[in-house]
């Protein structure tokens, strides 16, 4: 991605692989500081006609796989929720869906992430989960934590 010298575009790229045959390429833009976040791409060999949990982690860390990522992204100290609660982890990006070859056209529009300043997730991780994320509305003990959506099928770093 480049960036305007006037600074009114910023892109990040994030390749995903995991130790599953998991795999894709997410990409992140944001018009200027304060605007939504676009988050496009495809995932594929997931499970067919499936919701998958799509997070931001705190760290850019896959030297142990996907779980030296550490937890989702929550700054503010939050509970987990969902991508339209007002209590959610700034990395709570929701779910992806897959059709029935196990692909996932992602497409979402994000109001909390941010690619500019002090919150910006630019050097952290994204992670599709192996399981549907609850939106911390599931009851399990992970609910609030992680959505209970299971371990990790791929990452990677913006």
């Amino acid at each position: 991605m480049t960036v305007p010298r006037d600074g009114t575009l910023l892109g990040a790229i994030a390749v995903l692989k995991g130790d599953s045959s998991v795999s894709g390429v997410i990409t992140f833009t944001q018009e200027k500081d304060g605007a939504p976040v676009t988050v496009s791409g495809d995932i594929k060999n997931l499970s067919p006609n499936a919701e998958r949990g799509f997070h931001v982690h705190e760290f850019g860390d896959n030297s142990n796989g996907c779980t030296s990522a550490g937890p989702h992204f929550n700054p503010h100290g939050k509970n987990h929720g969902g991508p339209d609660a007002s209590e959610r982890h700034v990395g709570d990006l929701g779910n992806v869906k897959t059709d029935g070859s196990g692909t996932a056209a992602v497409g979402i529009t994000d109001k909390s992430i941010s690619l500019f300043g002090p919150y910006s997730i630019i050097g952290r991780t994204v992670v599709v989960h192996e399981g549907t994320d609850d939106f911390g509305k599931g009851g399990h003990a992970d609910s609030l934590k992680t959505g209970n959506a299971g371990g990790r099928a791929a990452c990677g770093v913006m």
